[in-house]
């Protein structure tokens, strides 16, 4: 596998590269650029539609930087000198296990003390030269789309959060035996955890600025399946231990065109170290399981594109409000169902069942979209032009 992105391309074309950046995180990354920009055309064509109006809000200008303002400036210039300089200083250390590092009391103090203040100080001087005696109140028209990036952040920093809490409460023993190193560790995320806890928290800004849940949740549905697919693929190339049972069955003949790989994989050089050591391998991952198993990351990562598709050609056809997401709902819910038949879990017993978390959440986003049709349809009204929807936020 490929735990490093310079593993990957070690391996294509045959060179010596070492590039501190994991396979997991950089697709993790990218599956949120790539659900920002989907998430932006969505919310454009909405408003070109009428669907969800552009806001008016009082912005003051001329004011001089708030505690808030500078306390932030601090905590970012510190970060960025502490971590910053401590990774140049000590690069060797830091390419070799960069989440650990990063998550460590590693780096130079000193550095960060100097920024700290220097990003305080710009702060301050930069709004004391534009303040004015008297601020300025001027009305700035606030577009639909012009949210994305807010909304983005807010899913990153809730759906990882989300994800950890999920995967720890499925993994106690572990929290018990290691606490700050179960806690502090990305090896282990709950997908359906973070869709959870960042839900309610985007539901709850998007109703901040007035824009109601069934659009909000319907703009997100093409954007938070893309996510997953391509997120998926990060754990396919680290081999971050998601995936399927041992597959010693012959490949099918119907499937013969298809690599190998795709039937059966004993994941070589997995990130979590599982399986056992390949002879003469040197370096951090040198391991690899005895049988090959099903590689569900990659089958997750076909169908979640499929299931893309089909979001992204309905989302024009369904016009009742929340009915995209239900239809993402059942069909994300129905595929983890299927996947978890043959993946790598923890079980639970469950009202005289034996289910994983995920089969548990899975059989509930099911049930929640087939509730959600009904209850759409039942509230279904026009919103377009409502005077009401064009209110002013003020701050």
């Amino acid at each position: 596998m490929f735990p490093r992105i310079s593993d990957l391309i070690n391996y294509l074309f045959g060179i010596h590269l070492n590039i501190p950046i994991q396979s997991y995180g950089l697709m993790l990354a990218l599956s949120f650029l790539a659900a920002g920009w989907i998430l932006q055309l969505e919310l454009k064509r909405k408003e070109k539609s009428g669907l969800i109006p552009p806001q008016k809000k009082i912005v003051s200008t001329g004011t001089p930087a708030t505690p808030a303002e500078l306390i932030i400036a601090t905590f970012f210039g510190f970060l960025a000198g502490w971590k910053g300089l401590g990774i140049i200083l000590d690069y060797t250390d830091f390419s070799r296990l960069p989440q650990e590092y990063v998550l460590s009391a590693k780096g130079s103090l000193l550095a960060g003390i100097i920024l700290a203040g220097a990003f305080g100080y710009f702060t301050f001087r930069s709004r004391k030269r534009k303040e004015l005696k008297s601020p300025l109140q001027e009305e700035k028209v606030i577009h639909p789309s012009d949210l994305t990036i807010n909304i983005v952040i807010i899913s990153a920093i809730f759906g990882i959060l989300g994800s950890k809490i999920f995967d720890t409460l499925e993994h106690l023993d572990d929290l018990f035996r290691d606490p700050l190193g179960t806690i502090f560790s990305f090896s282990g995320l709950s997908f359906f955890g973070g869709l959870i806890i960042a839900a309610f928290a985007v539901i709850y800004y998007a109703h901040r600025n007035k824009i109601r849940f069934p659009h909000i949740i319907d703009a997100a549905a093409p954007a938070i399946i893309l996510a997953y697919a391509i997120g998926r693929i990060g754990c396919q190339l680290a081999g971050d231990g998601c995936w399927g049972i041992p597959n010693m069955s012959p490949k099918p003949g119907w499937l013969s065109f298809l690599p190998g790989w795709m039937w059966s994989f004993n994941f070589p050089h997995n990130v979590v170290n599982e399986g056992s050591l390949i002879p003469k391998c040197i370096g951090d991952h040198c391991f690899a399981l005895a049988n090959g198993v099903f590689p569900t990351s990659f089958y997750e990562t076909v169908l979640g594109v499929i299931i893309f598709s089909l979001l992204w050609g309905f989302r024009k056809r369904i016009t009742t409000p929340g009915y995209i997401f239900c239809l993402y709902l059942i069909m994300n819910g129905t595929e983890r169902l299927f996947i978890e038949k043959i993946r790598v879990n923890k079980v639970y017993d469950f009202l005289g069942f034996r289910m994983t978390q995920a089969e548990i959440i899975a059989v509930g986003m099911v049930f929640l979209g087939m509730l959600g049709f009904w209850y759409f349809k039942r509230t279904e009204r026009p919103w377009a032009g409502r005077p009401s929807d064009n209110q002013e936020i003020k701050s």
